[in-house]
């Protein structure tokens, strides 16, 4: 498939955003403020997403917004862009953030009488049975398709990463990655009901 006129200058733009944003951070990590600021405005809006898909509570989101781009500012000179984008490094610290906080909000002690009148949903032997055999299946049907896709395809559905990570990750337009998997679980739903 080649790339059209409009895909490579979005790519180009793509490219340019990147190394845009890239320096900002790397401003950041020398305590400009302006820089910061400029950072902030750039990427608050896509960091406030992933940590509401992940917490699914906007104003924990919002007090967790706050903590990361502390955190941010703080840790601005560990990032090496050789390492990867300055998006990416944000994105992680947001997720590591968002994650540890859930963790810590999960656990809360349970008393006998609640834990009692909790049921058991692990699943009967039947049920292991089936979802081996269903497993079984979905690993065949991954394995037909192609490994550059299938790895997209856990990614996308086992760590959350979105098409716009994705593609970053492995430098293709967006709209190939939305193909990519589009046409992946139209394969795999194909396989599946045979």
């Amino acid at each position: 498939m080649k790339d059209t006129p409009d895909m490579t200058e979005r790519s180009d733009a793509d490219d340019a955003r990147r190394v845009h944003l890239n320096n900002t951070l790397l401003r950041v990590a020398r305590g400009e403020q302006e820089a910061f600021a400029h950072f902030y405005t750039l990427t608050a809006s896509r960091v406030f997403a992933v940590i509401v898909r992940i917490l699914h509570n906007r104003d924990e989101a919002e007090d967790m917004l706050q903590e990361v781009y502390t955190n941010a500012w703080r840790r601005a000179d560990s990032y090496d862009p050789a390492r990867g984008s300055a998006m990416t490094w944000l994105i992680t610290l947001a997720r590591n953030r968002a994650i540890d906080h859930m963790r810590r909000h999960r656990e809360e002690p349970l008393d006998e009488q609640k834990a009692a009148e909790i049921e058991d949903e692990s699943p009967t032997p039947a049920d292991a049975a089936e979802w081996s055999e269903e497993r079984r299946r979905l690993e065949r049907c991954l394995a037909a398709l192609d490994p550059q896709q299938v790895g997209v395809v856990r990614e996308a559905f086992f760590t959350g990463a979105t098409y716009g990570e994705l593609a970053e990750r492995l430098r293709v337009p967006l709209g190939t990655m939305k193909s990519w998997i589009r046409r992946s679980l139209m394969q795999l739903r194909t396989c599946l009901e045979r």
